[in-house]
């Protein structure tokens, strides 16, 4: 995996993610058995997916203009959310409570993201980059 900072930042977020989600596995197959094991090995799945893609994006975009990153930005954005909806569509109506837990699933997806949130800005704070400053006018 080559040095760039997408690439520390996912790490940090996965592995981040990942730990809270094994976690977050046991217990969901404690409390509610196979519906809740599979309930939070969604979640996980579920977010981590939607969060790599933003670093992939991201990683992608770091040479094109600003406002073509913003418009890519916000269309990657707009699709994932699509996707999304319909990926939880697919599940509500085909999919029982009998073999997903949803508040297993909710639950645990809401703890992944804290975690790869939570890593990526670890992660971030320790990469310790240096942003160019704006031009003094008055110099």
């Amino acid at each position: 995996m080559s040095n760039t900072v997408e690439a520390k930042l996912g790490k940090a977020a996965l592995i981040a993610s990942i730990a809270i989600g094994l976690i977050g596995l046991v217990f969901s197959t404690l409390a509610k058995g196979k519906p809740g094991f599979y309930g939070a090995l969604l979640a996980q799945a579920v977010v981590v997916i939607f969060f790599a893609v933003h670093l992939l994006v991201s990683k992608y975009s770091k040479t094109m203009d600003p406002i073509a990153v913003m418009v890519f930005a916000m269309l990657s954005f707009f699709i994932k959310v699509v996707i999304l909806g319909v990926v939880f569509l697919v599940v509500l109506a085909n999919v029982g409570t009998e073999t997903l837990n949803r508040t297993c699933f909710g639950i645990v997806a809401i703890a992944v993201i804290v975690a790869w949130l939570t890593g990526e800005v670890r992660a971030f704070f320790s990469i310790r980059m240096q942003m160019p400053l704006p031009k003094n006018s008055q110099e």
